[in-house]
């Protein structure tokens, strides 16, 4: 049996919709469908084909679903979710662990393990590179208000430098274009640090 895609990401698109609760501003369905079409783009470059492909598409799909349950070890959270759940569309115990590894590359700090690891992890930080970083990073400071009221935007912003300071993409292509553009971010949260 041929997993199905398509079944696997209606199913898991609808729970991150529905079940992810609204103050996680950063971590819902619009981040996971980001991610996935990163991850692709990415894999495509990488010359990524086909059962790897599709592997690396359902960990890109299953690595937030934590967040339907607890924000806390998520990605734990996300690796038992997808061993249940998988060997139901066909997928090996091989394939889940796999597909598994990649989620948990997403954990920060990032440490990936081989080339499929990286290209997720990369795909789930890419914004860091874009002229979406703003964006987005004002979307991740409201939802870590919520969880710290007390939070102000210089203080999510001195977060935000030491975490461009320590953050490395692991893609040739990542680090070949993208990661010019992320350093300018850091240098310009820099320099409105030293305004403030």
């Amino acid at each position: 049996m041929t997993p199905s895609f398509s079944k696997i990401s209606e199913n898991v698109l609808k729970r991150l919709e529905f079940d992810v609760p609204e103050h996680y501003t950063y971590h819902s369905v619009v981040h996971t469908k980001y991610v996935l079409k990163m991850a692709e783009y990415l894999a495509q470059r990488q010359g990524v084909k086909g059962h790897n492909m599709l592997l690396l598409k359902v960990a890109a799909l299953y690595h937030d679903i934590g967040f339907t349950i607890n924000h806390v070890e998520h990605e734990t959270i996300g690796c038992g979710i997808a061993r249940k759940e998988l060997p139901g569309y066909g997928f090996t115990d091989d394939d889940i662990e796999k597909i598994c590894g990649m989620i948990m590359a997403t954990r920060i700090p990032q440490k990936p393990k081989n080339f499929l690891e990286e290209i997720l992890a990369d795909a789930d930080l890419e914004y860091l590179s874009t002229e979406s970083f703003q964006p987005v990073g004002n979307m991740l400071f409201n939802e870590l208000k919520h969880f710290n009221p007390n939070l102000t935007q210089e203080g999510f912003d001195k977060i935000q430098i030491g975490f461009l300071e320590k953050h490395q993409y692991f893609t040739p292509f990542c680090k070949l274009y993208k990661e010019n553009f992320k350093q300018q971010h850091l240098m310009k949260l820099k320099a409105q640090q030293m305004v403030a």
